[in-house]
């Protein structure tokens, strides 16, 4: 199970303990904690995708906008 895997878990988990029962000020910190985390994973994810997104047109030529070559340009990704 990979480290993302286990985060989303343990929201999971202390979510539903939140709903059922309630949490301690140690668990909705650690809950804050995990949140913060798992949306850092995301937009990184989601920058990554975007940084090395290619738009082509109907005719197949390449009109990724400018700025967003010269991105992938320095990161190696062009």
């Amino acid at each position: 199970m990979s480290h993302e895997e286990k985060v989303r878990n343990r929201i999971n988990e202390l979510y539903q303990k939140k709903q059922n029962e309630g949490l301690t000020a140690e668990e909705e910190a650690e809950r804050k904690d995990l949140h913060k985390e798992f949306i850092a994973n995301f937009r990184a994810g989601f920058r990554q995708q975007l940084d090395g997104l290619k738009i082509v047109d109907k005719d197949g030529n390449d009109v990724t906008p400018e700025k967003a070559k010269r991105i992938q340009k320095e990161k190696g990704l062009r």
